[in-house]
């Protein structure tokens, strides 16, 4: 018996970061869809809503721990200011512009990147010669994607601008979460960060946008989606891999998500990529993977 522990704990470990990668990546195609069916931000706050909902219901089943402290409390409302209504808030508005789920996907693939640097000053985590190079690569690549998304006629400056907004959102959730939230609970402190998203986003949606919903089955379906398996399933395994390892480790796995994101795109959405895509999308996970991965690590790969 004391042998097959470590071989669980090493199949979750990859199970877990698998699992997570896919859900996150689909999740912009879900967006992306429900987008065509409503305004972002009232989309958005609805999805927050039925989240809210839900997992009250996760936190009663299963009696989790409620925050000790009103600053606790605070400091989960924050992160849920960054997590979730700007990271998020962020992207939809950007897609809803126009941005492809694939371009929008590989915007926020920096998160690694300005994760790995800025950790080295606010968290310890050295940041290393090669990883200023990955950060010059990987915003080279990432330049060469929204320009030519842009001539294209695939996007709106707008929208990129938001995409950005969006990826300052996350990058600053993440490195808030490890210093100040290390010991949330992921379902009592998802709950009360969904309770700020709310909080924050239903008076921009009712003040900035007609919410206009169109009641498909298939925005219906996009709303649950998101609601419970980026909400509720992803952003849990996300704060559970946070907690347990460094913050530029742990990001790491958003390099994974562009190609991903971007094949699920081309198969459900049609959206297509051309050569200049495909050689920025190159140097983004090249970049992105100067700067997260191992030297020998990368020699193996």
């Amino acid at each position: 018996m004391p042998e097959t522990e470590p071989v669980r704990g090493q199949d979750l470990s990859v199970v877990i970061p698998t699992v997570f990668v896919l859900l996150w990546s689909s999740g912009f195609i879900a967006a992306k869809t429900g987008l065509g069916s409503a305004d972002p931000i009232t989309f958005l706050t609805l999805r927050f809503a039925l989240a809210t909902l839900l997992m009250l219901g996760v936190v009663l089943i299963m009696r989790a721990p409620w925050p000790t402290t009103w600053k606790d409390v605070r400091h989960y409302a924050i992160l849920g200011l960054m997590m979730q209504a700007i990271y998020f808030g962020g992207a939809w508005i950007s897609m809803g512009s126009g941005v492809g789920a694939g371009t929008s996907a590989l915007i926020l693939s920096m998160q690694p990147v300005l994760t790995a640097v800025v950790a080295g000053r606010l968290l310890g985590e050295t940041a290393r010669p090669r990883q200023w190079l990955g950060l010059l690569v990987g915003f080279v690549g990432v330049g060469l994607v929204v320009e030519h998304k842009l001539w294209g006629g695939l996007g709106t400056p707008i929208g990129m601008f938001w995409s950005f907004i969006s990826l300052l959102g996350i990058t600053a959730g993440t490195l808030y979460q490890k210093r100040f939230c290390p010991r949330m609970d992921p379902r009592s402190g998802g709950l009360v960060q969904f309770i700020a998203a709310v909080v924050v986003l239903l008076p921009l949606a009712l003040f900035l946008e007609e919410g206009r919903i169109v009641w498909t089955a298939e925005f219906v379906g996009a709303l649950f989606y998101v609601s419970i398996f980026l909400s509720l399933i992803s952003i849990t395994l996300l704060t559970v891999m946070i907690k347990c390892g460094q913050a530029s480790k742990i990001t790491s796995l958003f390099f994974l998500v562009p190609p991903i994101t971007a094949l699920m795109a081309w198969a459900v959405l049609g959206e297509t990529m051309s050569g200049m895509a495909i050689v920025g999308l190159g140097c983004a996970v090249a970049g992105v993977a100067l700067v997260v991965v191992p030297p020998r690590q990368r020699t193996a790969a």
